[in-house]
């Protein structure tokens, strides 16, 4: 087998990990695959004040054993995720505990977060103000920065490599994966831990989007309902929190040490709208250039796609113009595909939701299945390509998919995986 792609090392995915409202890998793509929505009343904040009072919650959390209990006090959620994540990723990939027998100097870690772990520096705040100066912890504020959660997967198995982390909002889990794809293409790394995180499902932030008008109301009675990607009465997203995180590896070590393969990264873009501080470009225009790009740079052409992982928020605007983008880029072709959003069961965990996507892109490319998408009832007009309504269909492609990330702002990211023989 070629280990190069266009003089490069190809780069594959050989575990996954993930902390989400349905549970971790085993867990999620079962619920995915069937359906069944994690979209819940909330229970582990306090939401009696604000409209909202529903959302992708993860409950009865459980870190690492090895995680030591003080600690895990002092770190923020978002941390404790990615710790949690990364640590199911690299036991998937035979990485775990004592088998870390690699160089740690060619693993790199490549974390996304929004926020990272905000409530911390809320907590310090509130203590400040009615405590005074000497009574928040010292460190709330150290590990509510967003590089916490590549801190700590850096630091608790010693990952010595190159660490980063973009920060683009709903596009920062599949950037951080594209990026870490091509320190191994560049010859950086060998291995990298890379996804994205967020854990600021909290009554401020739920206030906050809100207040854009940008959630779903009006279910909080009925909550596995609320969250309609492109159906014709969406109204909104629902907010989630949660974690993805993949494994990558050159092909040239991961066949050295016999690792399982899920997919290889083909190709990977970003770009941005320049657009609006929040709303998307509703041409589609930066949308449709990162898929462009991503399959320039998987060196595939648009006819040989055979599934998309939509962004599909559910949001009227975002929808409608993903739709749009689409077409701009397969043309007739976008007729053919099956499409499909699982946000339906999931809701929106913004950086999380792009990572948590290319876990399941994985699956579907090693399983061969495709998920549906869940509360597509009435077809909008406006949304007419192949959505997968209703139920889980197998998958009969040939093993390229593409799985879109777009983030306020306008910071796109597309990532296209693609089957090993």
């Amino acid at each position: 087998m070629d280990l190069l792609r266009n003089g490069r090392p190809r780069v594959v995915i050989t575990g996954l990990g993930a902390v989400t409202a349905l549970g971790n890998v085993p867990a999620l793509w079962h619920a995915v695959v069937e359906g069944v929505s994690g979209i819940k009343r909330l229970q582990t904040i306090n939401v009696d004040h604000v409209p909202v009072k529903i959302g992708g919650e993860v409950r009865d959390f459980e870190a690492p054993a090895f995680v030591d209990r003080k600690e895990l006090r002092r770190m923020g959620r978002a941390s404790q995720f990615a710790v949690t994540a990364a640590h199911e990723a690299l036991e998937d990939a035979g990485l775990g505990g004592d088998a870390l027998a690699i160089d740690s100097e060619r693993v790199a870690v490549v974390i996304g977060t929004s926020l990272g772990a905000h409530e911390m520096s809320e907590q310090a705040t509130y203590k400040y103000k009615t405590s005074g100066y000497k009574k928040p912890n010292p460190l709330s504020l150290i590990n509510a920065l967003p590089n916490m959660p590549s801190h700590y997967i850096s630091r608790f198995w010693g990952l010595l490599g190159p660490i980063t982390t973009p920060s683009t909002a709903c596009a920062a889990g599949t950037q951080s994966i594209g990026e870490a794809a091509e320190m191994i293409r560049f010859g950086r790394a060998d291995v990298a831990v890379a996804g994205g995180v967020e854990a600021i499902l909290q009554d401020y932030t739920i206030a906050g989007f809100d207040a854009m008008n940008a959630l779903a109301r009006g279910y909080n009675d009925d909550p596995q309902s609320a969250s309609r990607p492109f159906d014709k009465h969406r109204s909104g997203f629902v907010f989630s929190e949660g974690c993805g995180i993949v494994v990558l590896e050159s092909l040239t070590h991961a066949r050295r040490r016999g690792a399982n393969i899920y997919a290889e990264v083909l190709g990977y873009s970003a770009s941005s709208d320049a657009y609006h501080v929040a709303a998307l470009d509703p041409r589609g225009d930066g949308a449709a250039r990162a898929m462009r790009w991503a399959l320039e740079n998987a060196h595939i052409n648009a006819h040989e796609i055979d599934y998309i992982n939509a962004h599909g928020t559910a949001t009227p605007a975002n929808d409608e113009m993903e739709t749009r983008a689409i077409k701009q880029v397969f043309g007739d072709h976008a007729y053919d595909m099956t499409i499909s959003s699982t946000k339906g069961v999931l809701g929106h965990a913004l950086a999380g939701s792009g990572a948590i996507e290319v876990v399941i892109g994985a699956r579907i490319i090693t399983d061969r299945v495709i998920p549906p998408t869940i509360n597509l009832e009435t077809p909008d007009e406006n949304c007419d390509l192949d959505y997968t309504p209703g139920a889980a269909r197998p998958y009969t492609g040939d093993g390229h998919i593409l799985s879109n990330s777009f983030g306020l702002g306008g910071q796109n990211a597309s990532i296209v995986l693609g089957r090993i023989p």
